[in-house]
């Protein structure tokens, strides 16, 4: 993507709706404009009225005058400053937003392949850039583009031929702004990716404080928060440092520039071809002028600055979603809840190595069916094809003989709830975090599914009952309540198909079997799909898939497996055999 086409991207999608407020501060940025040269042009009538001609009729009028033109270029920034900070503000929301809703509907592929704490930064760092980009930026450029017009016309209005002069002064700034600008944008990416780093490794430390504790890891940890967050001081000084190079050439160029004036000036004055107060009114004007000069010399850094950010955001944003819906996709219709694999092949995009070959797999409808093998064998990526977490590079998966990749993702993940090993909670209350699956559901109904998981029990100890927020994946819960709370949660759904993967791993006795009797509720004439290390909990299935490396090599009940497969019968005796 060129500057350009970033430049018509952010202006139609982010700034173009903002327009009458952005018009709005270009009038208080002409008011500034007129205002700050009024107080330059002013100054000559005061000299010449005042001190040389001494002339006291406009002793008040004069004074007045600059007072008032100071409080209305004062006013005018305020309210022109202040629109802008709220159009900044909006665009800032409206770009935050868009990559939010953005990656919560990309793929699950996607998401793995980057760490959860560089999308943060992107959604903090690289924002702010492109927010000053559209926001100050703008301000700038209409703000001190019509400053130094009006400055620059005092100035003329003066002396011409000190004009010329001075002027040679912007394209040398700007020349230097420009060298310096290609250099910000490099140093900018940098910054950026120092930043991700840094975000990244804050996730880190505030998942795993446990382990770090009893490893005893701190001095480790310090040490490498060191390391981070040197790096990302390293470049943000990088940053500020070469913004504060257009100092020394801006102070070197206008000390050459009074310099040679004030020589000329005196010539001029020689020759009778200047006043002294047409001099110090244009002084005044072309001091006036540094402000603007400055500005719009480092216009050019901002500009690079945004643009860099922009390249790496707009792409999040626009970022093309595989697993989506097919032209003239249909609502599933479920009746016996019936899933088939047919011939199906499956590879991740990270390893690329093939993870399914080419399986057939059949589970009834209303029936439990398990799924036994080695970890990486395959198993748990069954289960994600199923609500199309990921879709398979070849074959079909049919629900009722409707394949679900002709179906709407919406039907078809309404019919299906999931409880795993990895229990996912919010930072919320537990009412909140039942009621997620369904948020009418009454109270009432929260009630009667925290019974039947065996979740009142605990709840009922608790300070606040079912208001109490449980922390960040709810910490303060026990790995048993934790999971207790899942299956309430898939309970409150009442889907059709119910896929548990792992879910009674890590317990104790008494835990599990109370999970086993919430279990039970939830598959209750459900077509449930389980995958557990614990056999004892697949017992009973009805039917039970030995995959090996991706591949089916066995299935049956657990009499007939005992009996024709080798490698369920070693992992039973490995489990039940003293």
């Amino acid at each position: 993507m060129t500057r350009t086409d970033i430049y018509k991207r952010l202006y139609k999608d982010y700034s173009k709706k903002f327009l009458n407020k952005i018009f709005l501060s270009g009038v208080f940025s002409i008011l500034v404009a007129g205002s700050t040269s009024a107080i330059a042009w002013l100054l000559d009538p005061a000299i010449k009225k005042l001190f040389l001609e001494k002339d006291h009729s406009l002793i008040f009028f004069i004074p007045l005058m600059i007072i008032i033109a100071f409080a209305t270029k004062g006013f005018s920034l305020y309210f022109a400053k202040a629109t802008m900070i709220s159009v900044g503000e909006e665009i800032k929301k409206k770009l935050q937003i868009d990559m939010v809703k953005s990656l919560i509907k990309t793929d699950t592929q996607i998401i793995d392949k980057k760490h959860s704490g560089k999308f943060i930064s992107n959604l903090t760092y690289d924002v702010n850039h492109i927010t000053h980009l559209l926001s100050n930026a703008i301000l700038t450029l209409f703000k001190d583009s019509l400053t130094l017009i009006g400055l620059l016309c005092v100035m003329f209005l003066q002396n011409w031929k000190l004009s010329l002069i001075s002027i040679i002064m912007i394209p040398l700034a700007s020349f230097s702004a420009k060298k310096l600008g290609k250099r910000i944008g490099k140093v900018t990416t940098e910054a950026q990716e120092k930043s991700g780093f840094l975000t990244t490794y804050l996730v880190e430390l505030f998942k795993n404080h446990k382990l770090i504790k009893i490893f005893q890891k701190e001095s480790f940890e310090e040490i490498r928060a060191d390391v981070f967050l040197s790096e990302l001081k390293d470049k943000n000084k990088k940053i500020q440092t070469v913004y504060v190079r257009m100092s020394p050439i801006m102070e070197t160029l206008t000390g050459i520039m009074i310099a040679i004036l004030i020589f000329y000036s005196g010539k001029l004055m020689s020759a009778n071809q200047l006043n002294i107060n047409n001099f110090f009114s244009f002084l005044a004007a072309m001091m006036l002028a540094y402000q603007p000069v400055r500005a719009l010399s480092t216009l050019n850094m901002n500009l690079n600055q945004g643009i860099s950010a922009a390249s790496r955001i707009i792409p999040i944003i626009d970022q093309e979603h595989k697993i989506k819906d097919i032209d003239n996709a249909k609502n599933i219709i479920i009746k016996n809840s019936e899933i088939k694999f047919k011939k199906v092949n499956f590879s991740y995009e990270v390893s690329g190595e093939e993870t399914l070959k080419s399986i057939d797999l059949e589970f009834k409808g209303g029936k439990m069916t398990s799924l036994v093998g080695h970890s990486g064998s395959g198993k748990s990526t069954i289960l994600n094809l199923i609500p199309r977490f990921f879709d398979a590079q070849s074959g079909d998966i049919l629900i009722d003989d409707q394949s679900i990749y002709k179906t709407k993702i919406k039907s078809l993940r309404e019919q299906i709830s999931m409880v795993s090993q990895e229990t996912t909670l919010f930072d919320d209350t537990i009412k909140n975090n039942i009621k997620y699956a369904n948020d009418n559901a009454t109270d009432e109904e929260v009630f009667k599914v925290s019974k039947l998981s065996f979740c009142e029990d605990f709840i009922n100890n608790l300070p606040n009952k079912y208001e109490t927020v449980i922390g960040e994946n709810g910490i303060r819960l026990s790995g048993g309540e934790k999971q207790r709370l899942s299956i309430a949660r898939a309970m409150m759904k009442k889907s059709s198909i119910i896929l548990l993967d792992e879910a009674t791993s890590s317990l104790d006795s008494e835990t599990e079997s109370k999970i086993q009797e919430a279990l039970k509720i939830l598959t209750k004439n459900k077509t449930t799909i389980v995958i557990a290390h614990r056999l004892s909990t697949i017992l009973n299935s009805n039917n039970i898939y030995i995959i090996d490396a991706g591949e089916v090599i066995d299935n049956g009940n657990h009499e007939d497996l005992m009996v024709n497969s080798d490698l369920y019968k070693s992992f039973y005796e490995k489990q039940f055999q003293k």
